[in-house]
């Protein structure tokens, strides 16, 4: 890789987390708007089916990654709760500092670290779950992410990501999905948060981003067992679980 490509992916990386940096005081109120509230379905789903996967009684450590404002780790601990299943330490983890300053006055109960997914700052094999939630097309070295994660987490350990993967979309109710996510969210999110570039972003980085086929692809790729797969709400989000072999 040549010295101007490495460049152009820290600039391209920087300018993402300015951007998040802007926008979090209003993050969370504009998601619930846009997604009205059916994100945390998307959520709840993962985190479930994620425990049901692992079948542990005890979690040393959850890691999660591109944390934003921390709404995955509240939900790591109430389906935990629910399940019966003790998670002794919560870490969230951001390359935002904006966004952490949010989630630190949400969230009593997690450590809060400031690091990026492909320079992830947790120790080898220390860890039973990562997650990522609607970040990973945030990532510029996703390649080297996909190795982060399976360096920091213990053998049997799961990656569960959320994300919002490329579509060919035909047919009237998904081109009116398509309409949705590139004319009208931006607009709302834009209204919500004065940046209306930040929010032009989110169709443009879906756009940009990969099919769940070559996200799939990647996580094998990278040493992953698939687990699950599996899509929400005519395919706008899509959860994919893989597992670190013993």
């Amino acid at each position: 890789m040549g010295i101007e490509t490495l460049i152009d992916k820290k600039e391209k990386q920087e300018k993402i987390v300015a951007m998040f940096d802007d926008i979090a005081s209003t993050y969370d109120l504009a998601n619930r708007v846009m997604s009205l509230g059916i994100d945390k379905q998307w959520r709840k789903r993962g985190c479930e089916k994620a425990l049901e996967i692992l079948d542990q009684s005890t979690l040393t450590q959850l890691t999660d990654v591109a944390t934003g404002t921390g709404d995955l780790l509240m939900m790591w601990r109430e389906i935990a709760t629910q399940k019966g299943v003790k998670i002794e330490r919560f870490v969230g983890i951001d390359p935002s500092v904006g966004m952490l300053d949010i989630a630190r006055e949400k969230i009593d109960f997690a450590t809060f670290i400031e690091g990026k997914a492909q320079e992830l700052p947790v120790e080898n094999e220390s860890t039973e779950i990562i997650s990522i939630s609607y970040g990973i097309r945030n990532v510029v070295d996703r390649k080297e992410a996909l190795e982060a994660f399976y360096r920091a987490l213990k053998p049997n350990g799961i990656v569960v990501i959320l994300e919002f993967t490329k579509h060919d979309r035909s047919g009237v109710v998904n081109r009116m999905v398509d309409f949705g996510m590139k004319r009208v969210l931006p607009r709302v999110g834009g209204w919500i948060s004065k940046n209306y570039e930040a929010y032009r972003y989110l169709p443009d980085s879906i756009e940009a981003f990969l099919t769940t086929e070559m996200l799939r692809n990647e996580l094998l790729e990278a040493g992953f067992e698939m687990k699950h797969l599996q899509s929400f709400s005519l395919g706008i989000s899509t959860l994919l679980i893989a597992q670190k072999p013993q």
